[in-house]
């Protein structure tokens, strides 16, 4: 295709601001569907983790047709804890779609991926979202944005911004806020912009060829497959390559296949051009930043710069009493094949063999990052404890440093207080505060420690109705003991079968975790005692039957509903002795063996 006639655009923005649904849009408007062809809501959300959860975690590939113009759209995670993929991407793409929601305006990770897009000197189009919102504020948020440019040194140029208004649920883009809406208005506008405001790819077909890979799919049929875009020179089926690898080696490789993407499917061509984003079949162990490059003259592409991960988890073997009962892969062999192949398509993991124990010290950008990991290997059927996340302290200068971040909530006004003094003991500092509309807007610089485990007790405090969102911020001082729980744990003091008479017995000690009928072995948490200290229980202990009738009737046993405590709830909760058991079929808590149990 002609190179000038392309354009290559990454749509950024903060965690539900409205990326996928935006990008389901313009591929529904650009006529690439039949009027009766069934089209999945979130196309480009392909993965079941991101259907059920609703956010993007991996970066997406897809183009459209507009007039004469190919556009390629990069669409990609808006969650601080998937910055790794944002990072990357941004080197395929010539230019970025920015959204803002018009009510929420500028958020903590709408700060870290313009960064970025301005680092890579990229042209911005503003896109204020959701202007459809009862409580939308579109000359606010532009005053808001364009105050974020000039916080990032923005250069002149860019600070002149185009701005497009437009809801992305209802289909429509407008000039101006206050422009009328019809059934004929569309969001052509958009693509209009992308093609005047964004430049064509740079590069020359006649150089070497340079083609960096940004992201990794997979095909059941080809193996492993390199997306990226093509820089410089030509790329060809059956073309002889040779790959630069990340530790400075080179292999030769021969492209098998070529693929040029059609909304979100992939069609095989024979060559590829400048500018032209493709995905690559031909290397089993393709990974994120190589190069395919000329044999006769290898130009490698520089390293993509991957900010360092700020959380870290022990992977180990599982060894529960009841190991190997529930899953697929249990041995430590496994857990390294599977952990070195996440290294290969995430470049912000790091895995280490532990040197003190069997297992794997597993580091991320944040507790969803790892989360998210260990619900993907859950489900392909593995079996493992993890241990309690760590923040990654470094040393400088003789001082000892660890990860800060910068923490935005927006809660009612009445529970202001109650988040300011929780946030207080956690060590956070407030930066900013405002009010309006009976809600307030904090920002808070805090630990990464005083994170890990908060935003349950957050949704309590503010009876669900508040949001909090954070991004790294920098490394600081150490900012001393955190207590992130005072409650102890109730445990289980000898394999047992639970029953509920022992359970009701028990809820007047603590908050249970389980139902009866649950088998549980010793050393397992069924629940969070009152008081501070651990206590060692017996669910199992059932009511003494006697052949005397009582004179009255007893009474019926009632039980409180367990709490129901998500993967996240359960990495967030335990202690430093305590581990999280993870199996295809069941999530456990569990002291580490070794813990002596006092009754």
């Amino acid at each position: 295709m002609e190179q000038d006639k392309i354009r290559n655009v990454a749509i950024i923005a903060h965690v539900d601001h409205g990326k996928t649904t935006l990008v389901d849009q313009l591929f529904k408007q650009s006529g690439m569907f039949r009027d009766n062809q069934e089209v999945a809501e979130r196309l480009m959300d392909s993965g079941d983790l991101e259907r059920e959860r609703g956010i993007t975690i991996t970066a997406k590939n897809g183009a459209y047709s507009h007039g004469d113009y190919r556009l390629n759209i990069i669409d990609t995670p808006g969650h601080a804890d998937f910055g790794g993929q944002v990072e990357r991407v941004l080197r395929m793409a010539d230019g970025a779609l920015l959204l803002v929601d018009a009510q929420e305006g500028p958020m903590p990770q709408t700060y870290f991926v313009l960064k970025k897009a301005l680092e890579n000197k990229l042209p911005v189009i503003v896109v204020i979202n959701k202007i459809d919102k009862p409580a939308a504020r579109c000359d606010w948020v532009v005053d808001q944005v364009f105050d974020l440019f000039v916080k990032l040194d923005a250069p002149d140029e860019t600070l002149d911004f185009p701005v497009v208004y437009a809801s992305a649920k209802d289909g429509y883009a407008l000039k101006e806020s206050t422009d009328p809406v019809s059934e004929a208005t569309g969001m052509a506008i958009i693509s209009d912009m992308m093609v005047q405001h964004i430049p064509a790819p740079t590069g020359s077909p006649d150089h070497p060829l340079q083609m960096q890979v940004g992201t990794i799919d997979h095909s059941p049929y080809l193996g492993r497959l390199g997306i990226g875009k093509v820089v410089n020179g030509t790329l060809a089926v059956n073309q002889p390559l040779v790959v630069a690898r990340r530790d400075g080696s080179i292999k030769p490789v021969r492209v098998t296949k070529i693929f040029r993407f059609d909304c979100d499917d992939k069609v095989a061509v024979d060559r590829a051009g400048v500018g032209e984003i493709v995905a690559v079949a031909g290397m089993d162990d393709v990974n994120v930043g190589v190069t395919f490059t000329d044999p006769d003259d290898p130009r490698p592409l520089p390293l993509i710069a991957i900010d360092p991960p700020t959380i870290s988890m022990n992977f180990i073997p599982n060894d529960s009493p009841f190991a190997g009962k529930e899953g697929k892969f249990v041995t430590s062999r496994h857990i390294e094949e599977r952990l070195s192949r996440e290294t290969l398509a995430d470049v912000a993991l790091r895995v280490e063999p532990l040197t003190d124990a069997v297992g794997y010290r597993v580091s991320g950008r944040g507790e969803l990052h790892l989360s998210i990991l260990i619900e993907k290997m859950r489900r392909e059927g593995y079996e493992f404890q993890v241990t309690r996340p760590q923040v990654i302290m470094r040393e400088e200068n003789g001082q000892m440093q660890e990860p800060y971040e910068t923490l935005t909530v927006d809660v009612d006004e009445l529970y202001q207080g109650a988040v300011i003094e929780k946030l207080g003991k956690l060590k956070g500092q407030m930066e900013e505060m405002n009010n309006e509309r009976g809600m307030a807007r904090m920002v808070f610089k805090i630990p990464t420690r005083g994170l890990l485990g908060y935003r349950s007790q957050f949704m309590t405090d503010t009876k669900g109705l508040g949001m909090m969102n954070y991004v790294f911020a920098e490394y600081g001082p150490h900012a001393g003991e955190i207590t992130n729980r005072v409650n102890g744990v109730l445990i289980v003091k000898d394999p047992c079968t639970a029953v509920a008479f022992a359970l009701f017995n028990l809820q007047d000690r603590g908050k249970l975790f389980i139902n009866p009928g649950v088998p549980l072995y010793q050393g397992q948490i069924v629940g969070e005692h009152s008081r501070a200290a651990d206590l060692v229980v017996n669910p199992g202990k059932g009511k003494k039957l006697t052949n005397m009738r009582a004179s009255g009737t007893d009474e019926s046993v009632v039980l409180t509903p367990p709490v129901k405590m998500s993967l996240e709830d359960c990495i967030a909760y335990i202690n430093d002795d305590e581990l999280v058991e993870v199996t295809p079929e069941s999530i456990r808590l569990r002291k580490k063996t070794g813990v002596r149990l006092r009754g």
